[in-house]
């Protein structure tokens, strides 16, 4: 595998095991589509995602047991000649349960735990052990509001079951409002600025990275007799969007922007990417609506 693929790799398996612990408000219910449509390499992806989440409050609601799932299902759109088995890979789904626990160690500091069981896979046949993983995560947040100048900070550690690099890998979130209309977030997997306003519009732009990593049923024979056993995307992103507080917990969103990096491959068992299916950018849109905690 080529040293940039690998540090891609890499990169991906981090931001799936930690996506759940980086949210500055939690999603309780939140319906989104995204779409990339076709770039210059005859490739369109979309996506619809569907999150639920239930926070249950224990010890007079200082710690939280959160209870939840969800959903990702892409389309993605390949020339039919590409291969014969092109069909199997014309869509994917992606189920997570997610199950956190929120512990009060003082008045600034709360500790994280999430257990996040996952299936993913094209499903063309019953369910498969490979398509089976787990991600683990456990951090330290922090989020001072009564300043000046609030800020978030998230440090911690997140392994994830089907990452090549079998060890925990660190990661850290800091996002810091300097100005009563403005902030800052630097992290991964996403870095940016935000603009507020009194009426409830928000602004924002946002370079971060994302994608998927499924196992594929019915594996792919190759040219060359290779053998592909999973598919992976992943896009590093430049955004601006535009968010509506319908009510303080309750947004609609609309974003748009265009991928920098984008690298679609087929993957042997050892991870190997052995067949690229779209390493072109392309333009990006996404829109939803939300209900935060």
């Amino acid at each position: 595998m080529k040293k940039h693929s690998k540090l891609v790799l890499w990169l991906f398996f981090w931001i799936v095991a930690i996506n759940p612990i980086l949210a500055q408000t939690p999603d309780v219910f939140r319906v989104e589509y995204m779409l990339m449509p076709d770039n210059s390499g005859d490739v369109e992806t979309s996506r619809i995602k569907l999150v639920l989440n239930v926070p249950l409050a224990l010890r007079k609601k200082q710690d939280y047991i959160i209870l939840g799932a969800e959903y990702n299902r892409y389309n993605f759109e390949v020339p039919d000649d590409l291969f014969p088995n092109s069909n199997d890979l014309s869509k994917f789904h992606v189920v997570d349960i997610n199950m956190a626990y929120m512990y009060k160690l003082s008045d600034k500091w709360r500790l994280i735990g999430v257990v996040t069981p996952r299936w993913s896979s094209n499903f063309v046949e019953e369910l498969q052990d490979d398509d089976f993983n787990m991600n683990y995560t456990i951090g330290a947040y922090k989020n001072i509001k009564d300043i000046e100048k609030p800020f978030i900070l998230v440090l911690g550690i997140s392994y994830n079951g089907t990452s090549p690099i079998d060890v925990p890998l660190p990661f850290v979130y800091y996002e810091k409002r300097f100005h009563p209309n403005w902030s800052y977030v630097l992290g991964a997997p996403k870095s940016g600025m935000k603009y507020f306003t009194k009426k409830g519009h928000f602004f924002q732009t946002e370079l971060f990275l994302d994608g998927y990593y499924v196992n594929i049923q019915n594996n792919i024979l190759l040219p060359g007799n290779n053998l592909s056993t999973d598919v992976s995307s992943t896009a590093l992103l430049l955004t601006l969007g535009y968010q509506y507080k319908i009510t303080k917990d309750m947004s609609v969103y609309l974003i748009g922007g265009h991928s920098l990096f984008q690298n679609g491959v087929l993957r042997d068992m050892e991870r190997n990417d052995i067949f690229t299916l779209n390493d072109e950018a392309g333009l990006y849109f996404r829109t939803g609506f939300r209900i935060g905690i």
